[in-house]
C-alpha cells in the first residue's frame, strides 16, 4: 500500500523511477526496489523502461493498483468518519485546514527533517 500511494503521488509530479520513490517514502534504493518489487509481483505497479532513457526505469500504477488506493481510501474516511463523529463543524474544518498546511510543509524537508535547499 505504502509504494502504491509513493508511486500514485510521485506520478502526478513526473516521471516516477525506484530512486524517487525511495525518497519519498525515507528508505534507501535497495528497500524500495524490493517494495516496488513485491508490489509489482502483486500485480499493483507496472515498471517499464523509460521512453527517453532505456537505461532508466520508470514505475507506474495498474488499474488494481488503482482499484487498491480507491478502496483503501474508502476505508479510511470512514475509520475518519467514525473516530471524528462526534466533531463540531468547525473542529473538521479546523483539522482539514491543519492537515493541509501539514502536507504542504512536508515537501520542504529532505528524509532527515532538514529543510531542503530548494525548499521556499
Amino acid at each position: 500500500m505504502l509504494v502504491t500511494e509513493a508511486v500514485r503521488s510521485l506520478d502526478s509530479r513526473g516521471i516516477v523511477t525506484i530512486n524517487a520513490v525511495a525518497n519519498e517514502i525515507g528508505i534507501d534504493q535497495s528497500g524500495a526496489s524490493r517494495m516496488v518489487k513485491d508490489a509489482v509481483a502483486a500485480g499493483y505497479l507496472e515498471i517499464k523502461p523509460s521512453a527517453s532513457d532505456t537505461r532508466r526505469r520508470e514505475v507506474t500504477v495498474t488499474s488494481d493498483g488503482l482499484d487498491l488506493l480507491h478502496d483503501a481510501h474508502l476505508w479510511q474516511e470512514a475509520v475518519f468518519d467514525q473516530l471524528s463523529g462526534q466533531w463540531t463543524d468547525q473542529q473538521r474544518a479546523e483539522f482539514h485546514h491543519a492537515m493541509l498546511h501539514l502536507l504542504a510543509r512536508s515537501h520542504t524537508l529532505d528524509t532527515d527533517g532538514h529543510a531542503r535547499p530548494d525548499a521556499p
